[in-house]
């Protein structure tokens, strides 16, 4: 008989701001929706040990999409003619219209880095419409991060995103694990990582935003990893610091990636949050 996974992938085809945009993606399980978003230059592979643990799809309908540019969402027309840049406005927009679509009552929205700062600003805006938010990797503030060779004709830009984020994984993470990570970035398009970025670190400074989040109306749970130095346990914990009744765990032998690294350990420390989604 075939070995199969749970996992059902489709398109959707939907309008935002006046564009029509057709986007891939994966689910598996019933329950309390949970919108899963992928890192920068990343898609929804990444969160494909998620989608078939039993423990989280038995409660849980998961569900993880991959934004326009990235995986196997095509770009819009005429993306040719411009240069990929996403913004804040732009980010929560597309999520939101996303969750909308798909009719999804009350959901829990997860992201991992850049889309662990999103969470935090769609927590902000719209969280009578949402259950709660779990963030990976999330920082309300992340400077620095634009660098001009990151889009650069003399430079492969797959391979070199693909190595500096490998080497944001923690040293212990199994191999292949912190390998896969790095095949998904390799074949990010060009310029998608530098976009991405745009809104992570120039457009995106949430620090004043988080503090209108009431977590008695939307729960929030930030985990990150001890080893990630692009956005350190500090970061988050800034963040924390903001969201009065917020749950921090810093996630010891972790790094950046900890759903695609390690998703074993990550399992430990994700499923008491998700379980407090539930209560």
């Amino acid at each position: 008989m075939p070995d199969f996974e749970p996992i059902v992938g489709r398109y959707l085809h939907l309008n935002e701001g006046g564009r029509d945009y057709r986007i891939y993606l994966e689910e598996a399980g019933q329950g309390i929706p949970l919108l899963c978003l992928h890192t920068a230059a990343g898609d929804s592979r990444q969160y494909r040990h998620l989608l078939c643990d039993p423990e989280v799809t038995g409660r849980f309908r998961v569900i993880a999409f991959d934004l326009p540019w990235h995986g196997r969402s095509n770009p819009p027309d005429g993306w040719w003619l411009e240069r990929y840049r996403l913004t804040t406005q732009s980010y929560v927009a597309m999520v939101r219209s996303v969750w909308r679509a798909l009719g999804l009552e009350r959901p829990v929205v997860l992201g991992c880095s850049m889309g662990g700062a999103v969470v935090l600003q769609i927590a902000a805006s719209h969280q009578d419409e949402l259950r709660g938010i779990v963030g990976l990797e999330s920082a309300a503030f992340a400077p620095g991060r634009d660098n001009k060779l990151l889009w650069h004709p003399a430079i492969n830009g797959g391979e070199m995103v693909a190595c500096y984020t490998y080497g944001l994984n923690a040293p212990d993470s199994p191999e292949a694990a912190r390998r896969e990570n790095w095949w998904y970035y390799a074949q990010s398009g060009p310029g998608v990582y530098q976009g991405d970025v745009h809104f992570y670190s120039v457009d995106w400074d949430g620090r004043a935003e988080i503090a209108r989040i009431d977590s008695s109306r939307c729960r929030v749970s930030l985990l990150t990893g001890e080893y990630d130095y692009s956005c350190t346990p500090e970061m988050t914990q800034a963040a924390a610091d903001a969201i009065p009744g917020c749950r921090f765990t810093v996630m010891k032998g972790i790094g950046h990636f900890p759903m695609v690294e390690n998703y074993p350990l990550l399992r430990s420390y994700l499923l008491p949050e998700l379980e407090r989604m539930v209560g």
